[in-house]
């Protein structure tokens, strides 16, 4: 499998730099390092144990999640494989390792579920809200307010005529990508909030018509598969397949994306 581990640092430590812990990073690299270290032996179980306490303690990050799934992917764990390169897409969307390794291990799965026949301009709206991750998108945002802001100024510093007519065109077309960019990220965040996925984790699961352990089973769904979360009742989640299957199944047996 092509870059099967990633040796870099953690790149997205966000608790640290939300909360500005004194010597934490210091403390959770050489943690990851750690786990890279059992990487590198083949002791996967301990790399996986080592990655996962800083997911635990709350760190995130594309090296983190990306080597937390390789690990799992080399111990036969294909749902939590699965699990952890989508939550490192999540961050980092379209980055090539990922996407490489989450088809391998896509291809190990059982369930093949066929999605509902989209019209191209819905793909082509989902494909542009996947272009960034929502940081991605609000840096891009930042950036054409800053580029409007710049040209409101030097229209009113420049006396050219030219120059502020060129300036004035300028700013209406990044006005109007910083206000398409805008309703992109608040879309991005706004299913982020509202729409979740997850993974199946349990080899096999009974899913049920109703939250309910003495109700008639629906259908079976096996490890590895990624469902949309639409509901949950005490310890059952109910979920839904990209075909539009519907049911419940306990909470254990699926993993928040």
């Amino acid at each position: 499998m092509h870059n099967f581990f990633r040796k870099s640092a953690l790149v997205i430590l966000t608790l640290a730099a939300l909360t500005g812990i004194s010597g934490s990073f210091a403390s959770e690299e050489t943690s990851f390092q750690q786990g890279n270290e059992y990487f590198r032996q083949k002791q996967y179980d301990k790399a996986i144990e080592t990655y996962n306490l800083l997911v635990h303690s709350g760190f995130e990050g594309t090296s983190l999640f990306y080597n937390l799934g390789n690990a799992y992917y080399r111990t036969g764990k294909i749902g939590y494989a699965i699990l952890y390169y989508e939550k490192a897409l999540k961050l980092s969307p379209g980055d090539e390792d990922i996407i490489h390794n989450l088809n391998l291990a896509n291809l190990k799965i059982t369930d093949k579920v066929e999605s509902l026949p989209e019209f191209f301009i819905f793909q082509w709206w989902e494909g542009l809200l996947a272009f960034f991750s929502t940081s991605g998108w609000t840096v891009t945002a930042y950036i054409f307010y800053l580029l409007l802001v710049f040209s409101t100024g030097f229209y009113f510093y420049t006396k050219n005529p030219f120059h502020q007519k060129t300036i004035l065109i300028g700013g209406v077309v990044t006005l109007f990508l910083l206000l398409i960019t805008a309703a992109l990220l608040s879309i991005r965040l706004n299913r982020e909030l509202s729409l979740k996925n997850g993974i199946i984790v349990e080899n096999i699961v009974n899913v049920k018509l109703s939250p309910d352990s003495g109700s008639d089973d629906a259908f079976i769904v096996h490890e590895g598969l990624k469902v949309i979360l639409e509901d949950k009742v005490e310890n059952w989640i109910k979920v839904r397949l990209q075909d539009g299957k519907l049911g419940w199944i306990p909470r254990e047996d699926v993993k928040v994306i």
